[in-house]
């Protein structure tokens, strides 16, 4: 009795055969062109990910640090802290001191006049209870 080879184990190829198998199957050309829209997809999402990241972050033109605060009275808060922008530019910064919650207890807007690009300052928040911390909240040019 003859077996075939596959029946043997000896067969060799691939298993479900060749592209020249098939010659009644089309052409695979628009594989690029998929390929090709999916890139262009991601980097157009990528790029306005990117942009809301960038806008979310603020304006960046004015850095604002905190040197130094006073917590001793129960009924105010010292801040020293210091402030770089452009010197031809005035700014606004918004101070706050906060609890041991983290809730706000006291805040002020502070304008700093064009004239420097440097600038450290002190300044005395009122609070209605005893604050734990105090922070420069945001700076923004005017």
């Amino acid at each position: 009795m003859a077996t075939s080879e596959a029946e043997q184990g000896r067969f060799e190829g691939p298993v479900l055969g060749t592209p020249g198998d098939f010659p009644d199957r089309p052409q695979r050309r628009g594989r690029f062109v998929v390929h090709g829209v999916i890139a262009i997809l991601c980097a157009v999402l990528a790029g306005g990910w990117g942009y809301i990241m960038w806008a979310a972050k603020g304006d960046t033109e004015v850095i604002s640090q905190v040197v130094a605060f006073d917590l001793a009275r129960p009924d105010h808060v010292q801040i020293t802290f210091e402030v770089v922008k452009s010197a031809d530019r005035a700014a606004r910064c918004r101070l706050h001191a906060m609890d041991v919650n983290h809730i706000e207890v006291g805040g002020r807007d502070v304008d700093i006049p064009a004239g420097e690009g440097y600038v450290r300052l002190t300044e005395r928040i009122e609070t209605s209870a005893q604050a734990t911390s105090s922070d420069v909240e945001y700076c923004y040019l005017v």
